[in-house]
């Protein structure tokens, strides 16, 4: 179905509420996911809400947490997000960073024990609109590993998300590189699954080892397993994930003993730097600005219209969706509906 952003935030605001939350809570929540939607990250929209109501109603996550200091030492800051909300927890956590930079020059920032973080580049995005640039490592553990390493079939680790933020110039908009260290996201693998699609030939392995295109072998046993984007660069980078977002925080790599806990556990290391640290007299705005044009100016190959940036397919999508509404299929929306009704929700809120 298609749905306006504004009827879909206050649906996914109730259900959240009829999961426990208050309704700050809940609408951070739903705003959150439904803005994932509005720039084309159906995997970290909408769709993820039944799942987070399954954990809050189990306890597995804590609503209402906030994050709390377990070190603090100059540049360095180390929060517990406490398994709270990833989508409050993290703009508290990320207010704090903004804070500490402009005070510093630059914050190193670790949260770890955070439920699920929705799309991390909502908070590289919070510290390029205060001027900063920010790098930001992930890591996921909770639920059953779905990446198999280079060179092997089985998967033992997740999608581990990279993502850096820079900000925007008097001539050019932000640039975002927000990006799982997969081929595709796993949720993207979900919206393949859910509405009967293919997924590229090279993004999974089957169980037998053998590449297959069919999202069902993640969500369907005999299990397979995703892969990395790049072949051993993604996974080489999904390690750094690892060890910079969780080892070096205490919040835990992907253990088989973390991985099973019915769960969406996620660690991260955030790095924020004020661009003028070096000096004011580097034209770092300017030379954006010129990087930009002159790759922008490359002419653009066959079934492209033009040279993007990072950020520049976001904003595109979210200007058409917001015009035209949202597209949700249907199994998406009839587990959302189910998840609703459960909570005391009408057929109403949910008919097309």
């Amino acid at each position: 179905m298609i749905i306006g952003h504004e009827r879909l935030t206050d649906i996914v605001t109730r259900m959240i509420q009829g999961a426990g939350s208050d309704r700050a809570e809940a609408e951070a929540v739903a705003v959150n996911l439904v803005q994932a939607n509005l720039m084309g990250h159906d995997s970290h929209g909408v769709g993820l809400a039944p799942r987070y109501m399954k954990h809050a109603r189990a306890g597995t996550m804590n609503l209402g947490a906030r994050p709390t200091v377990v070190s603090d030492n100059g540049v360095y800051l180390l929060l517990d997000g406490n398994m709270g909300y990833g989508q409050t927890v993290c703009r508290e956590a990320t207010e704090m960073a903004i804070a500490r930079a402009k005070e510093k020059g630059a914050a190193i920032v670790g949260l770890r024990r955070t439920h699920h973080m929705g799309r991390i580049g909502a908070w590289g995005e919070m510290c390029a609109r205060a001027g900063l640039i920010s790098i930001h490592y992930v890591n996921t553990t909770g639920h059953r590993p779905y990446v198999a390493p280079w060179g092997g079939y089985e998967a033992r680790y997740s999608t581990n998300p990279y993502c850096t933020a820079i900000p925007a110039t008097d001539k050019n908009p932000m640039i975002v590189l927000d990006m799982a260290t997969s081929r595709v996201a796993q949720g993207k693998v979900r919206v393949a699954y859910y509405a009967g699609k293919k997924t590229p030939s090279d993004a999974l392995i089957g169980p037998d080892g053998v590449p297959t295109d069919d999202p069902k072998v993640i969500f369907e046993e005999p299990y397979g397993a995703m892969l990395s984007f790049g072949q051993h660069k993604g996974y080489g980078l999904a390690m750094i994930c690892e060890i910079l977002a969780a080892g070096i925080t205490g919040g835990g790599t992907a253990r088989d003993e973390l991985m099973d806990q019915e769960t969406i556990c996620n660690n991260m290391l955030m790095i924020v730097i004020d661009p003028a640290g070096f000096g004011a007299d580097i034209p770092f705005r300017d030379e954006i600005d010129r990087l930009v044009e002159h790759v922008s100016s490359s002419k653009p190959a066959q079934g492209f219209d033009k040279v993007r940036f990072p950020g520049d397919p976001e904003r595109e999508t979210t200007a058409e969706r917001t015009a035209n509404g949202i597209w949700i299929d249907d199994n998406t929306w009839g587990e959302m509906r189910r998840a609703g009704l459960e909570v005391g929700m009408s057929e109403a809120d949910f008919a097309g």
